[in-house]
This record gives C-alpha cells, sequence and structure tokens, in this order.
C-alpha cells in the first residue's frame, strides 16, 4: 500500500512540475510624475497567460531599489486578472517621496541618471496548486531630463 501511494505522490508532484505557468516581464521603468512632495516612477509589466481562461493576480507586491537601497516599496492588493491566452500590460505606480532622493544626490549628481533595481512579486490563484508567486526584477537606469529638455 505504501509503495503505491509512493507511486501516486510521485506521479502527482511530476504532473504539477510540468504544468504551465504564468510568464512575466518588466519592459519599462521610466518617470511618469513630479509633484510638490514626490516623484512617481511608472513600471510597465507584460503578463502572458497560457490558460484559455483568465486568470486573478491576487496581490503585487513591489520593491524598489537606487544606490543599494529600497527606496520604495508596497503591494497591490487585487490588481485585477490577466486574460485567457493573452498576453496583458500592467501598469504599477512607484511613488517616491523627496526626502528619499534627497538622499540619492550623490548618484543622480554624478551622472544625471538614477540606477535603479525593480522587483515584483506577483502571487496568481491557480486551480489545483493554489497560490502561486512569480517573482521577476529588472536592473537599469532612468535617465532624468536636462533644461535643454524641457525647453
Amino acid at each position: 500500500m505504501s509503495q503505491f501511494l509512493g507511486k501516486a505522490k510521485n506521479f502527482v508532484a511530476d504532473k504539477i512540475a510540468h504544468v504551465k505557468k504564468p510568464q512575466a516581464e518588466i519592459t519599462d521603468v521610466d518617470l511618469k510624475d513630479v509633484n510638490r512632495d514626490s516623484v512617481t516612477y511608472n513600471s510597465r509589466v507584460n503578463i502572458t497567460n497560457p490558460y484559455g481562461y483568465d486568470l486573478p493576480i491576487c496581490e503585487l507586491s513591489y520593491t524598489f531599489k537606487s544606490a543599494n537601497r529600497v527606496i520604495a516599496s508596497g503591494n497591490m492588493p487585487d490588481p485585477g486578472s490577466i486574460e485567457g491566452s493573452k498576453t496583458t500590460l500592467l501598469e504599477v505606480p512607484v511613488k517616491v517621496p523627496y526626502s528619499i532622493m534627497v538622499d540619492l544626490a550623490k548618484d543622480i549628481g554624478a551622472d544625471w541618471d538614477i540606477d535603479y533595481e525593480m522587483e515584483l512579486g506577483l502571487t496568481f490563484k491557480l486551480p489545483i496548486i493554489g497560490n502561486f508567486t512569480l517573482p521577476i526584477s529588472k536592473k537599469g537606469t532612468i535617465k532624468l531630463p536636462t533644461l535643454s529638455d524641457i525647453f
């Protein structure tokens, strides 16, 4: 009997390991808005749903780092669903207070850009498997506008 249970357990584990999972990629992180108290960055994420039905995203968590420090983090509960058998663009706004931006002045002043690392965790509710968190990240630089760009 225990041999049968062992074989059944291995069979189920093998089938679950080969189940298609959603794919995601951060395609862009850019400056979105500047106001009196903060700067808002916009992260664009392409999410591909391999299933023929809509896939709900339970939660999206994010961490925005610069100069090896976390400058913003948070989560978005229930950001929506991903359409079945399609790729969907999801935008994630990240608000950074000016008080933190002042600490980054050394990095900004050296080359007039911000070196960043964006980490996202997309938590999906998959049938049979349950909650599944898909970690994605991207490193890059955001060029800041100069006076000549503005005028």
